[in-house]
């Protein structure tokens, strides 16, 4: 057997406020029912009225989903930790890329030893600006919760992290004639 549910204060409060605003669907003569007996009246502030909202109304979303801003526009506005003259050069897409590692088509787990290895060896050549094609990503269904292009968002995180984080100078979007949004320069570092 259930036991009564007891209201706090203020839930009785916003059931009595809902309560009066009910008018029945049929008028029909009822019999008021008796008076509870009351002790003392407790003080309780009322909340304020709930907004209306009709069935089909949209609702109103004072701020948006995402914390961060956009990937591109983050990478686009960090400081260059590169020389300024060849940081130019490389956003007009006037520096060639000495190498060029292709992740079309990967799966993360295919894609991301892929990736160590690329920069790693690049490295290790003396190779200074390298080009990561990640593609732009499929067109999603709605339910990713960037939009598309895994890879696209994973591949500048992965950068960031050990064991390529001590390699990598600078990322920044490619150039569009070096792939534009589907592509990173990639920048090393000298190796010691």
């Amino acid at each position: 057997m259930r036991r009564p549910r007891h209201l706090s204060p203020d839930d009785k409060a916003v059931w009595d406020f809902v309560r009066q605003q009910v008018k029945p669907m049929h008028a029909q003569k009822r019999s008021k029912p008796a008076p509870e007996a009351v002790s003392a009246p407790k003080k309780v502030t009322p909340r304020p009225p709930v907004a209306s909202f009709d069935m089909g109304m949209k609702a109103e979303v004072t701020r948006p989903n995402d914390i961060l801003p956009p990937l591109r526009d983050r990478l686009r506005s960090a400081p260059v930790a590169m020389d300024a003259k060849n940081f130019l050069r490389m956003k007009a897409g006037k520096l060639k890329p000495e190498g060029r590692l292709d992740l079309h088509g990967m799966y993360q787990d295919e894609a991301y030893p892929e990736l160590i290895a690329f920069i790693l060896n690049a490295q290790a050549a003396g190779k200074r600006l390298v080009l990561v094609i990640t593609g732009k990503g499929r067109v999603s269904d709605g339910w990713a919760p960037e939009g598309r292009g895994v890879l696209r968002r994973y591949v500048p995180q992965w950068l960031q992290l050990q064991p390529l984080a001590p390699a990598v100078l600078e990322v920044r979007p490619a150039h569009l004639k070096h792939g534009g949004d589907g592509a990173y320069y990639v920048y090393l570092r000298r190796r010691k």
